[in-house]
């Protein structure tokens, strides 16, 4: 059989990529048996190719031999890689967590797979798993776990947990026997949001939860310290060492600043990106220079280069070894060794497998002394990681690397050599590549976050070659001589200062809705476009491609009409409300620790994912899991007007001044009324026993413009006495959609507040197992009694409604499924 055509190697990769790209679509797996056979045909689809490939055949049919084969040579790729990918899915999902063993008590016995991550709220673990017993009983549980340690400063996951002890310094490598309590990775299901589910799959990690270390609970136990997962031994013994270095010292001084340049030199030389604070994340990202503060493509090719450079003058020093292999052979090799190790060393991520690979496909090049072409060789690059990684084909982080790389490569072939090679020609050198990156990713940048940074072009042009060129070598050099990070942390505090002072300019990030896919696509095209060497003319067809991801708007209701948003931020509630010029948030969500909130998390992103400016916050009442991203709110949104049931002395009351929600409130937007109907005046009176924050929980009636229009009630946390109060007075109740109160706790929906209502849709804002068990199943029986459809946040994700439709409800875990994604089992109750 004839080998591949020159024509064709290049179809085939690009089929492998398409391939990984159109499996990553599919919302439920076939079986085996279907993607093995699907294999056997791409084996059959490419023999073909090769068949007709060959030169007696070409020839007799050259108009569409090149054709039929190109078309062949793709299909096989394609369908080889689809069914590669499909069969890895399958086999992995084999070894998800039984359902019947989450929120039980096992004993686990495994060893520390991974560097632990702590913080004041305690210490998260991975565990490679050798053995788990329930109740004595050997239970199989995934091969790879992910759990908390709780017993830090911030608690905020039930008594039990409150009575744990601290946990004790650990470290990768070390055998522990825990007992845990597991689940099944469930994240938060919301549109343009993150998705976790994916990342525990990409992880490795099949089940999560925490450890068991209370008084009435068998204790830990460290069995050993083993030699296994030696690189992130490593890692974390050179993380540690840096951090002890730099930031213990800043904390004894007070210098918070500092220690938090600390956690950004750990992140360059180990690649922990947890290392770093949550506040500076904001500013490199607002910069633009966030691809800068972690392991990039362009860390792995400067250790590359100086790897390559000292190994070919150590080399050449030796005559022996010049005449067994050349130094420059020797030195590509070891250059490309050494760069696979670091990368190794530093987590692996897409931007270093990218970079490994494109390092390794251009050695491998030059050393057989062939020259592909550009395409081809980028090309390669992305099938290598794409057959590695399917899944990295979701990650942001993948197009950022071969979207850039690309239009460098089309841009500029042969680097530099226009501008010659003195100071001033490789500044203008680093300037035109600056630009055409800065050109090319924007409309990526707003179809994959939303956001521009209008202060990125100077901001990296600066940084670039000064994290490149001084702080990674010192970083790196710490290694050998640990005196050297404190050089990188020196170097880094006027990088730090001149970043924080650009993202503190007026319009120094511009957030846009997010367009649909076909806009992004087109305005990819056009940055592309724009940043090519062609004539103006032909530069300026790029504009209509980039119009529609800049000025898109999502559509709103129609007058008279509005929408609901129940967004999905787990144990809490966070609705959000919208006519067609104006928008209401209904409660903001729970605080999930010290550095993360369902504000910072879900809603501001939300928010600017959908172009929405807050008129109004309300917040229902002053529990922490209503008001927990109630402060990430209003930083976003200094517009919005706050109101609820919180007192004057409450925190956010020094944020923005709260007005009091009160019955018989009312207002109109756009033809819609809304209407406060509970807490009376006078609820929150001083009395010998003050009332509960839930009793004092803001109930919003909204109706839609007409006779007998939708109906909407927002009801917080009341419990059943102001249920009966609120039906003994006679108020409007009746509703089409109800947000269940308090989460379905058995305190609430009593059945005179359900006949009163008598709606249509029930909507319940609860954790996935959350430690409350909302919704409990005699309150979910009472709904079922009486006809009411009943939507649960935890099965649904975030839930869209509309007062055009009041007998639809949209899930956004229905709408946009796949199959990596958490599948509850139905309810027997």
């Amino acid at each position: 059989m004839a080998p591949l055509a020159s024509w064709q190697v290049p179809a085939v990769l690009l089929g492998v990529v398409a391939g990984a790209a159109l499996q990553l679509q599919q919302p439920a797996l076939w079986s085996t048996e279907v993607y093995a056979a699907l294999l056997c045909a791409a084996l059959v689809v490419g023999c073909c190719a090769m068949a007709l490939a060959r030169p007696r055949w070409a020839w007799r049919w050259a108009r569409w031999a090149v054709a039929v084969t190109t078309a062949l040579a793709l299909g096989a790729g394609a369908l080889a890689m689809f069914a590669a990918s499909g069969l890895r899915a399958v086999a992995y999902l084999q070894q998800r967590l039984d359902p019947v063993l989450e929120g039980q008590d096992i004993r686990v016995t495994g060893v520390v797979s991974a560097m632990p991550q702590s913080n004041e709220a305690g210490t998260r673990l991975r565990l490679a798993v050798q053995a788990a017993h329930l109740k004595g009983a050997p239970v199989d549980v995934p091969p790879q776990i992910e759990v908390a340690w709780y017993g830090g400063a911030f608690r905020d996951a039930g008594d039990a947990l409150d009575l744990q002890r601290l946990p004790p310094p650990m470290r990768a490598g070390e055998r522990w026997s825990l007992t845990v309590r597991l689940k099944a990775p469930h994240g938060l299901r919301n549109p343009h949001g993150f998705d976790f589910e994916l990342w525990a799959w990409e992880q490795g990690v099949q089940a999560n939860g925490y450890v068991r270390a209370g008084p009435k609970d068998e204790p830990p136990v460290r069995l050993a310290t083993t030699w296994q997962h030696p690189v992130e031994q490593w890692r974390q013994a050179v993380r540690d060492a840096i951090l002890d270095r730099l930031g213990r010292g800043a904390q004894d001084a007070d210098d918070p600043g500092r220690a938090r340049i600390a956690g950004v030199v750990a992140a360059l030389v180990t690649g922990d990106q947890r290392a770093i604070d949550r506040a500076d994340w904001d500013v490199f990202r607002a910069t633009g220079v966030a691809h800068l503060m972690s392991i990039s493509g362009l860390h792995i090719t400067l250790f590359a280069w100086l790897a390559a450079w000292v190994v070919r003058s150590l080399w050449r020093r030796s005559a022996r070894l010049c005449l067994a292999v050349p130094a420059p052979s020797a030195a590509l090799v070891a250059g490309v060794v050494l760069a696979a190790a670091y990368a190794f060393f530093s987590g692996w991520g897409v931007p270093a497998q990218r970079t490994v690979t494109m390092l390794g496909v251009v050695a491998l090049l030059q050393l057989s002394g062939r020259r592909w072409p550009w395409p081809q060789v980028w090309l390669l690059a992305c099938a290598a990681v794409v057959v590695l990684d399917p899944w990295a084909l979701a990650q942001a982080g993948f197009w950022l690397s071969f979207v850039a790389v690309g239009v460098l490569f089309a841009t500029n072939p042969i680097a530099g050599s226009a501008y010659g090679s003195s100071a001033r020609g490789h500044f203008y050198s680093l300037l035109r590549e600056q630009w055409v990156v800065t050109l090319a990713l924007t409309p990526l940048g707003l179809l994959l976050f939303g956001q521009v940074s209008l202060v990125g072009f100077v901001a990296n042009l600066v940084a670039i070659p000064w994290v490149t060129l001084v702080v990674t070598p010192l970083a790196l050099g710490g290694v050998l001589w640990a005196p050297l990070w404190s050089l990188a942390a020196l170097s880094l505090q006027p990088l730090a200062a001149l970043l924080q002072w650009l993202a503190q300019w007026p319009w120094a990030v511009v957030f846009l809705p997010a367009a649909p896919l076909w806009a992004g696509v087109a305005a990819v095209a056009g940055g592309a476009l724009l940043a090519m060497r062609l004539p103006w003319r032909v530069r300026l067809l790029a504009l209509p491609l980039l119009l529609p991801v800049f000025w898109w708007q999502p559509a709103r209701p129609a007058v008279g009409q509005f929408e609901l948003l129940a967004a999905d931020i787990g144990q809490g509630n966070a609705v959000l409300v919208r006519t067609v010029t104006h928008t209401l948030l209904y409660d903001a969500g729970p605080r999930f620790s010290r550095e993360s909130d369902a504000g910072h998390r879900v809603l501001v992103p939300l928010l600017r994912a959908l172009g929405e400016r807050v008129d109004v916050l309300m917040l229902s009442h002053r529990d922490a899991d209503h008001t927990g991203g109630a402060a990430a709110v209003l930083a976003q949104q200094p517009q919005a007007t706050l109101t609820g049931s919180i007192e004057a002395e409450h925190a956010l009351q020094a944020l923005r001044p709260a007005k009091p929600c009160l019955a018989g409130q009312r207002w109109e937007w756009d033809g819609v009324a809304f209407e406060v109907l509970h807490p009376m005046a006078g609820d929150d009176a001083p009395a010998p026993r003050a009332p509960r924050p839930n009793a004092l929980s803001c109930v919003l009636r909204i109706v839609a413009a007409g006779p007998g229009a939708p109906v909407a009630l927002l009801v917080g946390d009341i419990e059943a006495p102001q249920e009966q109060a609120l039906v003994a007075r006679g108020a409007a109740l009746q509703a089409d959609w109800l947000l269940v109160p308090h989460h379905g706790s058995k305190t609430s929906s009593s059945p005179a507040l359900l006949e009163a209502v008598r709606p249509r849709t029930a909507l319940v804002q609860a954790g996935y197992r959350n430690r409350f068990g909302h919704p409990a199943p005699e309150v979910l029986q009472r709904y079922r009694e009486r006809g009411i459809q009943v939507v649960e946040s935890s099965r649904c994700g975030a839930a869209t409604w509309s007062s055009l439709q009041p007998a639809a409800v949209g899930c956004e875990r229905d709408t946009r499924r796949r199959y990596w994604q958490h599948s509850m089992v139905p309810r027997s109750d």
